[in-house]
């Protein structure tokens, strides 16, 4: 039995691995701010009663130290999460995450700490763009963001430099180069090198595993920021179609939330995960026009996303993730799959209250010239 840390542990993604750590026989601490763009008023009911919770921010030392206390274990997912958001409340985004990975790691080395494992919570964003082959000429291509004057004109698709055909994707590897586009990847791409960078440094065992795009129970539907998945959700609970960006045919890796904490508890437990970069996702694209029409469905409503041929700041057009790696140190295999794991997100959302704020982000984002 292990005494545990998760940082951000009541939101979405810490608190099912905070279940699933208890039902391991570990004990659970939880540091979380409770930011009410996420949980509203209260810390959240679903949050397991054997957690010890303690309230306040990742960036405060003497939280921290109290936090630090007997812990075996560390689960770094204490983030602001948010491409868009991101890219107007720049201060904010790169103060929580990567002043807040710094603080975190200070309060280890001044407490002198050795830790069994530390996980941190990385992401996909942090590749940009992902990996292509030209459908005419088989080149194999890296592409960077696609410019702001090939957005505005509605040219989604990407173009291959030597022969000018479609590039088509391809899964991700951990070998591909980043292309950062957006505050919130380079904040999270802080959090996995400062990480990684102190374990190097200090001998202590680390491993950062960059998500894909998670959905699955518990996840905040009146934050416009959140998941896809979540926000078409909260549509739809609202008896308003879903609004899809660019024509709908973005390819992205959509992996259960269950299969998230699959692979994280394997990370604990893996001294071969030690030092690296993992992706975690389902291994299976599907397209962002597909997740709004499968959520429709699982909720019994007949409304067809709408496709609104606007585009937003940081986005980019396909990346899904290469999970071989995964399989290889983790001996993971993702379980669930898209209808299983959306049927029980739709049996959850038929109890759920939201309120649909899409409206709002858009107008957001619009003030600052982030979509259009």
């Amino acid at each position: 039995m292990k005494q545990v840390l998760i940082t951000g542990g009541a939101g979405f993604v810490g608190s099912h691995l905070a279940d699933g750590l208890l039902r391991s026989g570990h004990r659970v601490r939880v540091l979380d701010d409770i930011t009410p763009q996420v949980h509203g008023d209260h810390p959240p009911s679903y949050l397991s009663k054997e957690v010890e919770l303690i309230v306040g921010d990742i960036r405060d030392p003497n939280l921290l130290r109290t936090a630090l206390k007997g812990v075996d274990v560390i689960f770094h997912f204490a983030a602001t999460v948010g491409v868009g958001q991101s890219m107007y409340e720049i201060s904010r985004y790169m103060s929580i995450n990567t002043q807040g990975t710094a603080e975190l790691l200070q309060a280890i080395l001044d407490a002198r700490l050795a830790p069994d494992k530390l996980v941190v919570a990385s992401s996909m964003s942090i590749y940009g763009e992902g990996r292509y082959q030209c459908s005419q000429c088989g080149h194999n291509a890296n592409p960077q963001v696609r410019p702001l004057a090939q957005l505005k004109a509605a040219h989604w698709d990407l173009q291959c430099a030597l022969c000018n055909g479609i590039l088509r994707p391809l899964p991700t590897a951990e070998t591909k180069p980043s292309e950062i586009n957006s505050i919130y990847a380079l904040s999270k791409r802080d959090q996995e090198e400062l990480c990684l960078i102190y374990g190097r440094t200090y001998g202590l065992p680390v491993t950062a595993l960059r998500f894909f795009n998670i959905y699955g129970t518990r996840q905040a539907l009146s934050n416009p920021y959140t998941g896809v998945a979540a926000i078409f959700s909260s549509r739809l609970i609202n008896n308003q179609a879903p609004l899809v960006f660019e024509d709908g045919e973005q390819m992205r890796d959509f992996v259960s939330v269950h299969d998230i904490v699959q692979a994280n508890m394997l990370a604990m437990d893996s001294p071969q995960s030690n030092g690296e970069v993992i992706n975690i996702g389902s291994g299976h694209p599907i397209t962002i026009r597909r997740i709004a029409e499968i959520l429709s469905a699982a909720l019994g409503k007949t409304m067809e996303p709408v496709i609104t041929h606007k585009y937003r700041a940081g986005d980019i057009r396909h990346c899904y993730a290469d999970i071989s790696k995964a399989r290889s140190l983790l001996s993971y295999e993702p379980r669930i799959s898209h209808q299983e794991g959306f049927v029980e997100l739709a049996t959850w959302l038929a109890e759920q209250n939201a309120v649909d704020k899409a409206d709002t982000m858009l107008r957001e984002l619009s003030a600052y010239g982030l979509t259009a």
